[in-house]
């Protein structure tokens, strides 16, 4: 902020220089927990996408309505979720919700071209397809590694993530032999994902709408934030340096 100190001219002065130095100027940049959106628009997709392979929702037709809501909600949405997550330097949220993101926006895009008839149309399970397998054993071991570091974050951000791990690792394995049993499986996994992200979403929610805690979120490093009435945190803080910088959510 050198060259913007430099521009500042203070009343009091009537310089923007005092004994050989320019006088800062300090600018308070606190921002919303983006890991709300990523994670409610995570949810949403998987919810509804993994639901559908359980074959308890919809039927042959459905994907055509899926995956619109999928690509944006639970791609870009979550994808702009990331990136601002790495303004609050939180890395485990810019890497989960920048990984996701772009794979539900992929899932978008391989969607539409199966609508228009440019990829073959086949059920989950039906045929072997290791080469789309190859991609949830990927996300399955990106995801893993977020998990371990979410240990030290908060506990229900790390069942979001071991259960996401295990869930693509099953349907890795489901595509890979073209077993329908095993991508259900994995599709209940995914479910009970997606549920755990919007109990962690609304926890972060409730916790910045009434300043206290509602819904534990299992932090380790901080008993006060498991406690239902708590205040553990505060609106504005001052780490590294950085008037109202806040590292994490």
């Amino acid at each position: 902020m050198a060259t913007e100190a430099r521009r500042v001219v203070t009343v009091e002065r009537g310089t923007d220089w005092e004994d050989g130095f320019a006088r800062p100027r300090v600018m308070l940049q606190p921002y919303a927990a983006p890991s709300v959106l990523g994670l409610f628009g995570f949810a949403a997709a998987t919810f509804m996408v993994a639901l559908h392979m359980t074959g308890v929702y919809g039927g042959a037709d459905t994907n055509g309505i899926l995956w619109p809501f999928a690509a944006l909600f639970g791609g870009v949405a979550q994808f702009m979720a990331g990136m601002w997550s790495f303004r609050v330097r939180d890395t485990i949220a810019t890497a989960m919700h920048g990984a996701w993101g772009s794979f539900w926006i992929a899932f978008g895009i391989l969607n539409l071209l199966i609508q228009w008839g440019k990829i073959p149309n086949h059920p989950a399970g039906s045929v072997s397809d290791p080469a789309f397998a190859m991609w949830f054993y990927m996300l399955a071991a990106v995801t893993l590694a977020g998990a371990l570091a979410a240990l030290a974050e908060n506990l229900a951000l790390f069942s979001v993530l071991a259960t996401l791990a295990t869930g693509s690792a099953l349907l890795a394995v489901g595509l890979s032999v073209g077993g329908t049993g095993w991508v259900k499986v994995a599709a209940w996994v995914l479910v009970a994902s997606a549920i755990l992200a919007w109990y962690t979403a609304t926890a972060i929610m409730l916790l910045s709408g009434a300043g206290r805690v509602i819904l534990p979120l299992g932090k380790p490093m901080n008993r006060e934030a498991n406690v239902p009435g708590g205040k553990p945190v505060k609106p504005i803080q001052l780490e590294w340096a950085e008037p109202g910088i806040k590292k994490g959510q």
